[in-house]
């Protein structure tokens, strides 16, 4: 049994599905840095694929929306501690998304690139498995701009901040390196039940701590 915040209740649920240090809840936390983004006209919204490709391709909001869509269940787990299960999403996989371009062959890591400069990190492989996917619906909704409305990223296998909110462009590169988030002292792939939150000397700093405040959700 595991008692699930949010329902105040014990409920039957295998604990190998929550990582180390995790709290389980039924709730939504929103945690992000900086404002969040409000789209008035979707005519100017438009996703950026770039870099180790043969041609760079750019795909606005409506033919996004037309694009192949399909369900995906998981279960997501934030950094600051939350895990929610058995989320439904509904969204284009990112095996539709990667039929648009064609990589090189020297491509494999990813930077996610967000509204007002925000970026993070992921190996190619991360990026590409079966259940990653480029999510416009939470629960059967649209995404709410708090939640990363139109397009938000999800990885679920990740801690939370490397499922991008506010989707703006997929940079493939040959070398990793550090988007906004692992320059602040996250860690540069962050699984879960590795417990992978923050970059090796993190928070020998008090000011360090200040930060996970205002952290990606």
């Amino acid at each position: 049994m595991v008692y699930v915040h949010g329902a105040n209740e014990e409920r039957d649920i295998d604990p190998a599905r929550i990582p180390p240090g995790q709290i389980l809840t039924t709730n939504f936390p929103v945690l992000h840095h900086g404002d969040v983004p409000y789209y008035n006209n979707m005519a100017l919204w438009n996703l950026r694929l770039f870099g180790l490709v043969e041609e760079e391709v750019t795909i606005g909001y409506g033919e996004f929306m037309k694009l192949p869509m399909r369900e995906f269940t998981n279960d997501i787990h934030c950094v600051t501690t939350w895990s929610r299960l058995d989320n439904v999403w509904g969204g284009v996989a990112v095996s539709t998304i990667m039929e648009k371009i064609r990589l090189k062959p020297e491509a494999k890591h990813v930077m996610l690139h967000a509204e007002q400069g925000w970026s993070t990190n992921l190996p190619l492989d991360d990026f590409m498995r079966e259940t990653s996917l480029l999510a416009v619906r939470h629960g059967g909704e649209l995404l709410t701009p708090k939640h990363g409305y139109p397009v938000r990223m999800v990885v679920p296998h990740l801690y939370f901040w490397k499922s991008a909110k506010w989707l703006r462009g997929i940079e493939f590169m040959a070398e990793d390196k550090p988007g906004f988030w692992e320059q602040h002292g996250y860690h540069m792939y962050g699984d879960p039940f590795q417990e992978e939150r923050f970059a090796e000397g993190y928070g020998d700093d008090e000011e360090d701590y200040s930060f996970i405040f205002n952290t990606p959700d």
